[in-house]
């Protein structure tokens, strides 16, 4: 029998595997090193670095991370070691399509905006940037896309560029994995460069990775008026927040954005599944 050490904050794990694993449950934030000695498979969330530190000498095979985000896997040390690894992506991207939603609402309601008659830059068009661009267009928006990787894949009658983006766009959303570094950097894409190109008074709106905005240069677009509202669901340097960003933000929430029951079931249940594939213990469906 497989032996799994897993995050006991993990919604609706405790019972899915017991019966084809050995167990393990412990606080993301104390899994160690001796932990995961004789373990096959960890199952974790961002709370826990999966790094050389944690993983050398140990028998992990597989980890699962039941969350979309994955810069907590230190993705080039598992190949290296032949660790195979999985997210969930999409988990929650109704969750994050209704905050955006709800947020854009709220922002009508707040600023008198007549939402029919602005356009929304969606930046990362995957699971949740899809559905969001989805629900802004039955709102009556103009909707434009950009994703570099899609547009490459698919070609570029669906996306424009991102120049064509800022300049066009009354509202910006982020919906991009945090990458760092190569051809589709996403580490401080929003700069001051960035925030230069965009309308006077254009709003952004960030529930995707805290570090995909430099928050010194977005202080100093919020006080000079470039931007006339922000929304900001992850910063920077959480759970660490700047206290001069937070008291000039129009909204600010505590990374909540993708936080309800389906998504997190939803996260799990494609964890079981990818261990179960694995391992070949017959749990798939």
């Amino acid at each position: 029998m497989i032996k799994i050490v897993a995050d006991n904050k993990i919604p609706f794990l405790e019972g899915a595997l017991e019966s084809v694993a050995k167990v393990e449950y412990l606080p993301g934030t104390e899994i160690t090193r001796s932990h995961l000695l004789d373990a096959d498979a960890l199952i974790t969330r961002t709370r826990t670095k999966c790094n050389r530190e944690l993983l050398e000498g140990t028998s992990i095979r597989f980890i699962a991370t039941a969350t979309i985000g994955y810069d907590h896997i230190d993705t080039e040390y598992c190949r290296e070691k032949g660790i195979e690894w999985i997210n969930a992506p999409g988990c929650n991207s109704s969750s994050v399509e209704q905050y955006i939603v709800s947020t854009l609402l709220w922002l009508a309601m707040q600023r008198s905006l007549d939402l029919k008659a602005l356009c929304l830059g969606v930046i990362g068009v995957g699971n949740v940037g899809r559905k969001v661009a989805s629900a802004a267009r039955a709102l009556g928006m103009r909707v434009l896309l950009n994703d570099p990787p899609r547009e490459r894949a698919e070609g570029n009658a669906e996306f424009v560029s991102l120049e064509e983006l800022k300049e066009q766009s009354d509202i910006i959303t982020l919906h991009v994995p945090l990458n760092k570094g190569g051809l589709d950097n996403t580490d401080h894409l929003v700069n001051r460069e960035f925030l230069a190109q965009l309308k006077n008074g254009a709003i952004l709106i960030n529930s995707s990775r805290g570090t995909v905005v430099d928050e010194a240069a977005l202080l100093e677009g919020i006080r000079s008026g470039k931007l006339s509202d922000v929304i900001l669901d992850v910063f920077e340097n959480e759970p660490a927040v700047d206290r001069k960003l937070l008291e000039a933000l129009t909204l600010a929430t505590p990374h909540i954005a993708g936080y309800s029951l389906d998504g997190k079931a939803n996260g799990t249940t494609m964890s079981v599944q990818a261990i179960s594939r694995f391992f070949k213990l017959g749990l798939d469906n």
